[in-house]
């Protein structure tokens, strides 16, 4: 009798032991299936899903991305991202921006990318997910031809603008000449160049491909100076985790530059190809 008592309460022990265990199995199991999955990059489904691209920019930047006389939004980068968009098979959206805060545009969602002669620098490579350099770019220094400066040394005392947020400002902050001069940031640089002309300031720092399309778009009386403080080279920007909107738009530069087309939008607005998309 007390055998078969023992023997009963060692199979019980035995059983809600396996049942322990197979509970244990299940618990570890469900933990495993309800992992959160790492999370997929659909930056090009969402685009490709709502039929159309915000592409960031300021709107006063020629002549990659700027504002006309009939108030439309016109520009080599312009152009260059409708053919893109074209090719997609969804809506360019031209959304102008504050440049100073193109970033914080971006991350929230304001705008699926900023592609507006952006130069390449450390920290937008940090912050972005940059596409491969499309156009070289050099900076120089503008002043009226009556000033009677002729070279970067002439600077020296002299009032300098700057557009406030880029790279320009960056590279002229950190110059050896930054001490020697009283730098003015504006926010675009049609601006800067109007106020330069009506003697608000000495000279303009700013990109080479805004300077010589203003100058000869205009009909301006400006004089470059020879040299310059650095070379940079441009790229579209997109959100870190976007890789598939980024990979789509680099591969579609790519096709464009080998079909012509890029070469074509190139000569309309600078007379050659001067774009370096591989």
């Amino acid at each position: 009798m007390k055998k078969n008592i023992l023997t009963r309460l060692l199979a019980g022990f035995t059983a809600a032991a396996m049942l322990t265990a197979c509970a244990g199995c299940g618990n570890a199991q469900t933990a495993a299936n309800t992992d959160t999955p790492a999370a997929s990059d659909d930056s090009l489904q969402k685009v490709l899903d709502a039929k159309k691209l915000v592409l960031g920019l300021d709107a006063s930047f020629p002549p990659m991305g700027f504002t006309n006389e009939s108030n439309e939004i016109v520009g080599f980068d312009i152009d260059v991202a409708q053919e893109v968009c074209d090719r997609m098979g969804v809506e360019l959206v031209k959304q102008p921006i504050n440049w100073d805060t193109k970033e914080e545009d971006l991350n929230l969602g304001k705008i699926d990318c900023i592609w507006n002669g952006m130069s390449i620098n450390a920290a937008r490579a940090e912050a972005m997910n940059l596409s491969d350099p499309y156009m070289k770019n050099e900076m120089i220094f503008v002043v009226n031809a009556s000033s009677g400066l002729k070279s970067m040394d002439d600077l020296k005392g002299k009032t300098v603008g700057v557009q406030t947020g880029s790279t320009a400002q960056e590279i002229l902050e950190a110059s050896d000449m930054y001490t020697d001069i009283t730098v003015t940031p504006l926010e675009d640089n049609v601006t800067l160049l109007n106020q330069m002309e009506l003697g608000f300031s000495d000279a303009v720092f700013l990109d080479s491909v805004v300077a010589y399309y203003f100058i000869a778009e205009n009909h301006k009386d400006f004089y470059v100076l020879p040299g310059n403080l650095e070379s940079e080279e441009y790229a579209v920007g997109f959100r870190k985790a976007d890789q598939t909107l980024r990979d789509k738009v680099q591969t579609t530069l790519s096709e464009m530059k080998a079909d012509g087309k890029l070469g074509e939008i190139s000569e309309k607005w600078f007379g050659s190809d001067v774009t370096t998309v591989k």
